[in-house]
């Protein structure tokens, strides 16, 4: 199954893509496979819906954002939080 591995099947700058769109109001909610189509995204609709279908927006973003600061920090990119 497509979805087995969450979200790390998805590149990304296929996630800053839907980021993208998704901050200008050019995306509808919830996600459907035409809708990602839409925004070339139909290689990834099947990993991409596995995770985020039936969500809306705001809970969109906070997924896309998460996973994204979460690789950037894995990479060494992410500032470290002060405790």
């Amino acid at each position: 199954m497509f979805y087995e591995f969450g979200l790390t099947e998805v590149q990304s700058e296929d996630l800053k893509t839907l980021l993208r769109y998704l901050h200008r109001d050019e995306m509808r909610f919830p996600l459907t496979p035409a809708e990602l189509a839409r925004f070339g995204l139909q290689h990834a609709a099947p990993s991409i819906l596995g995770h985020l279908r039936n969500l809306e927006k705001e809970a969109v973003r906070a997924v896309v954002v998460a996973v994204l600061a979460e690789r950037l920090e894995g990479k060494g990119g992410g500032k470290p939080v002060a405790s």
